[in-house]
């Protein structure tokens, strides 16, 4: 059910983008507490995006769960996800946005129904 959208003005061309869908999987997992097999990582590249009036290297992010999130955890994800676009695309931690939605199940689509 966690849904984490990442977008961000680096061009992915070359980059190991599995290494970085693979970290964030089992970053928002563990975090949140649900299985990893509930996890999608949505990550787009070359979007046109200014940060603080430049086009260096930033990215935004939404992340999506019915359940799990709070202000601690929160935190935490905010921490792990800018360390991961900081080592593997060298976004600074200070040119990322994550904004966290805590969905109800009927609200979130799956399977051909909701949850």
């Amino acid at each position: 059910m966690p849904c984490l959208n990442l977008s961000t003005n680096v061009n992915l061309e070359g980059v190991d983008t599995s290494s970085i869908l693979s970290e964030a999987t089992s970053t928002v997992a563990k975090l949140i507490g649900k299985p990893e097999a509930y996890v999608m990582i949505v990550l787009k590249g070359s979007v046109p995006m200014a940060f603080g009036g430049t086009e260096q290297p930033a990215a935004y992010g939404e992340l999506v769960s019915i359940g799990g999130l709070n202000a601690e955890v929160n935190k935490k994800l905010s921490a792990a996800v800018a360390d991961i676009l900081s080592t593997k695309l060298s976004v600074p931690k200070s040119r990322f946005f994550l904004k966290f939605f805590d969905a109800k199940g009927s609200f979130f689509g799956w399977n051909g129904s909701t949850f």
